[in-house]
């Protein structure tokens, strides 16, 4: 046959939209048991020999964490979309029944926020629009931005079901959204009520606990003056000294409290204080929650200002003073001077009049926890307003039961703490948002009798007066981007409906994530799958790390250390970052990455292309031969057992999650295994086989090939696909069908896309111990000559002469029938067998053997002792450094970790000396 031409240099650009196109369009990413799918055939066969127990079994299901829709794909996008594609695909090739749905999150005030920006820019803002006006703008932005998302997870070769995409916003979710908030109103879930929430004066909205990010900040304690307004104290005293972050707030306060059990103040509880720079009296109150040994012991209480104040207020029947504007400025509840004033303006005024008043003590310049919008970074202000919640503590302890129960399980287990402590801790979720895009809550109120309506259609009339729909009036919010996105496993598959894809693919198979939204979304899609269809979600809950620079810094515009995904595709190609990403991300830990990280996946993508090309190219001149397992020889036994023992790896690691074992796996057993070892020892065959033995070791080599390509294949999809497609399937297949029944060849006749085609499956008659042991020490002594080579600086090309001292009877014994082996993979002129060391050597030893490098005419003797006289020296000067590191004051302050390393350098210098010592003597 002709040889089969793969381009010389690798190039990702020439086929990756190619082939992405072509699977997607003839349906390859569909689940088996579509119609339409591809291999739909061979799930009917499935079907009929199964029962729905084994075929529900035999169902992956995956939802993509859905993207904010205004956003761009970064690269924690990258990473999460990569281990997702990674799992799917090799499911898909198990035969699972495998649906991956896509879809994006309307990302209710990051996508306002983007068109509030827009607006600003013209002049205008979101009331000079409308409502109506502003959510047909809003669209408009979604489906551009969309766009470019959907773009960007087909360059990255997401292997998603795009006929299945969903939007948060689409008819059927919206529809699930409304279904679920009117059931849990009906079951007493959700309330509404005057509280105390976080507020985001940029956002102009209410944000729940989770939607705070608390950051460390450089501020002050501020230590003021309150007088006494009904005469001294018993001890003559005319003021108390209280202390707080946060001065203006003052303006609010309505108490101030000591512990009942602080016997300093005893005496003084009761009395009336002045509220500084104010015309209002306040009370001195006894309070369990204040801390005795907190500042001065008295603390300011400002019930519409502070969560705990809220509490403290509550018990004693306070004042609720609130003393901001929703802009985070502050109100007519302020004297006159400050209204309208920021916060931190606001704060310069008040420390200048309480300074002025003799009443400003002082301050103290602190580092203390702040809570800032987790969209904006605004500091986030405590805001008393009326919102809707929803009652998370029943919720909660059905999800934690669920853990409990084994029917979720986290990777890595770790997380597990995580997930319990939040659910023991919960508090009730705010899940009204003060914002036009989104989800507007389905509540009206009658403005002729004050009914209020909740409903799952748009009432015609009001139920308890008869009233018409124009006397009805909608709630203004909407609710909170997460209200749809906890419903996402089972509103995509088509619930509160009865849908096919709801009773075949829920619940789902697996959550991939990251760990930083464990709290926004995981937690809440578990108690939300619990609450309705009366099962988890998905079981399996993989929680991997975050993508950051190589100083361990999140990536981030501000800083500027972002790596665009797109960027390192168009450079080194989709495989490479797909394959980096997965040989980086070890459980439980984060990834430090840079552009050149990327150079690791691209060489080995070229590696992959390169054999190829090096086997396909031998096939000129060649007859493609049946392959059984009696034609194989020990070396191929020893390839197939490497194959076997890959396989099993591989997938031990992708069923739970070990992406950097698997990648690892993959890397050594093509790169190592196959690659230096294998292809370079069938050399020999072309090299001095007759035409017969040249046929039968290219198909061998096109069959192991064949099957790589296929293990290789979900963690670089593009570049095994395209070679797979220029492989001679139809001949393999028919040959393996002729080859008859064997335990180690692979009988698969597949002859389709490599994306559908059957993963490697173990092969117990592949696993041959003896073959692989004595395959170890031909490697063990190769390497060893190469480490000589190196260790010596000897000249790569040079043609060495080898001396091999074998113990008799030993596995060793396979170096004497393996000579040309040797000689070829060591790149040596010739090897002899001896029964003691030769005079003028340079010696190895290994299991069952020595070997020399002979100092004769093909090595420099004199460049030889003087290379090992000066690293001798060397080695000299490294170990009177470290002994007098040791003996100094190093070895009294340095960690022990530190020492240790130390001590372990001077032995290994020790050692060399040794060694380097033993071979000037020789010589």
């Amino acid at each position: 046959m002709k040889g089969i031409e793969l381009e010389k240099a690798y190039d990702p650009k020439e086929f990756e939209d190619r082939i992405y196109s072509r699977w997607s369009e003839e349906g390859y990413f569909k689940p088996r048991s579509d119609a339409d799918s591809p291999v739909h055939a061979a799930y009917e066969k499935l079907k009929k020999s199964s029962s729905p127990e084994e075929l529900k079994k035999a169902t992956f299901t995956v939802v993509i964490p859905p993207p904010n829709v205004t956003g761009v794909l970064h690269m924690g996008h990258g990473l999460n979309n990569t281990l997702q594609d990674i799992v799917v695909r090799y499911h898909r090739m198990k035969g699972d029944n495998t649906l991956w749905i896509p879809g994006t999150d309307h990302a209710g005030i990051a996508t306002q926020n983007v068109v509030e920006r827009a607006l600003k820019k013209e002049g205008k803002t979101r009331n000079d629009l409308g409502r109506e006006k502003f959510l047909e703008r809003t669209w408009a932005v979604k489906e551009e931005h969309h766009n470019t998302i959907v773009k960007q997870q087909r360059k990255l070769g997401n292997s998603v079901d795009w006929s299945r995409e969903r939007f948060t916003m689409d008819e059927g979710l919206s529809k699930a959204v409304r279904d679920v908030f009117v059931t849990l109103y009906e079951r007493g879930l959700i309330y509404r009520g005057r509280y105390l929430v976080n507020w985001c004066p940029r956002c102009g909205t209410a944000l729940a606990d989770d939607e705070v990010d608390h950051i460390d900040t450089a501020g002050a304690m501020y230590h003021i003056w309150y007088e006494y307004a009904d005469g001294p104290a018993p001890d003559g005293s005319t003021r108390i000294e209280i202390a707080t972050t946060r001065p203006e707030t003052l303006l609010g306060d309505t108490a101030v409290a000591v512990n009942p059990d602080d016997e300093r103040y005893t005496a003084v509880v009761g009395k009336k204080l002045r509220l500084p720079l104010t015309d209002r009296i306040i009370p001195l109150i006894s309070d369990a929650y204040v801390d005795k040994e907190f500042g001065t012991g008295m603390v300011k209480i400002t019930p519409a200002h502070d969560p705990n104040d809220w509490n403290v207020g509550k018990r004693h029947n306070l004042e609720v003073i609130n003393i901001l504007n929703s802009d985070g400025t502050l109100n007519g509840n302020c004297p006159e001077k400050y209204r309208g004033l920021t916060c931190q303006k606001a704060r310069d005024l008040i420390i200048r009049d309480l300074t002025e008043q003799g009443l400003f003590k002082g301050e103290e310049k602190i580092t203390h926890s702040v809570g800032h919008c987790y969209r904006c970074n605004t500091v986030v202000e405590p805001y008393l307003s009326d919102q809707w919640f929803v009652k998370m503590r029943p919720l909660a302890d059905k999800a934690l039961q669920a853990w409990k129960n084994g029917d979720i399980v986290f990777f890595p287990r770790k997380w597990e703490n995580t997930y319990q402590r939040w659910l023991e801790n919960i508090r009730d979720w705010c899940i009204s948002r003060q914002l036009w895009w989104g989800h507007r809550i389905p509540v009206w109120y009658c403005k002729n009798c004050g009914e209020t309506i909740v409903s799952r259609e748009d009432p015609d009339r009001c139920p308890k007066c008869g009233a018409p729909r124009d006397r009805l009036e909608q709630d203004p919010d909407v609710l909170d981007t997460w209200f749809s996105s906890w419903l996402w496993p089972f509103s995509t598959l088509g619930w509160p409906e009865k849908t096919d894809d709801l009773k075949t693919f829920y619940p789902t198979t697996a959550l991939v994530t990251a760990y930083d939204i464990i709290f926004f979304w995981v937690s809440r899609m578990i108690m939300a799958g619990l609450e309705f269809t009366g099962k988890a979600p998905f079981h399996d809950i993989y929680i991997h790390g975050l993508v950051r620079d190589r100083q361990g810094r999140k990536m981030s515009k501000s800083l500027g250390n972002g790596i665009d995904p797109l960027d390192i595709i168009g450079t080194y190609g989709s495989d490479a970052l797909k394959f980096t990403l997965a040989f980086m991300c070890a459980q439980g830990q984060d990834i430090l990455v840079d552009r050149d990280s990327f150079k690791l996946g691209s060489r080995f993508a070229n590696k992959i292309w390169n054999a190829s090309r090096y086997i396909l190219g031998n096939l000129e001149g060649r007859t493609l031969v049946p392959v059984a397992d009696s034609s194989l020889t020990e070396l191929d036994i020893w390839m197939y057992a490497c194959l076997d023992r890959a396989v099993r790896e591989e997938r031990s690691a992708l069923e739970s999650y070990r992406y950097n074992d698997a990648a690892s796996t993959l890397y050594e057993y093509f790169w190592n295994q196959f690659c230096d070892w294998y292809v370079e020892a069938t050399k020999l065959s072309f090299r001095n086989g007759d035409d017969a033995e040249k046929d039968r070791a290219v198909s061998v080599l096109l069959n192991v090939l064949e099957e790589s390509l296929r293990l290789l294949h979900p963690f670089l999809p593009f570049v095994t696909e395209e070679i797979y497609d220029k492989l001679p399937l139809a001949d393999i297949a028919a040959n393996r069908t002729k080859s008859g029944t064997n335990c180690i060849v692979s009988d698969s006749v597949y002859t389709g896309m490599l994306v559908a085609a059957p993963y490697p499956v173990p092969v117990d008659g592949r696993t041959n111990e003896k073959v692989s042991a004595r395959f170890a020490v031909l490697q063990e002594l190769i390497r060893a000559v190469r480490g000589l080579r190196v260790e010596c600086g000897l000249d790569p090309a040079a043609k060495l002469h080898l001396a091999v001292l074998v113990t008799p009877g030993s596995a060793a014994e396979v170096c004497r029938e393996k000579t040309d082996m040797i000689e070829l993979l060591a790149g040596v002129a010739n090897v002899r067998f001896v029964t003691e060391k030769p005079a003028e050597s340079i010696g190895a030893v290994g299991v069952g053997f020595e070997v020399f490098v002979l100092v004769d005419e093909s090595v420099n003797r004199d460049q030889l002792l003087e290379r090992f006289r000066k690293a001798v020296e060397t080695e000299k000067a490294l170990v009177a450094r470290s002994e007098a590191k040791l003996g100094g004051k190093f070895a009294e302050h340095a960690p022990a970790e530190v020492i240790s390393a130390e001590r372990e350098k001077l032995e290994e210098s020790r050692r060399r000396i040794e060694k380097l010592t033993s071979y000037i003597e020789t010589l």
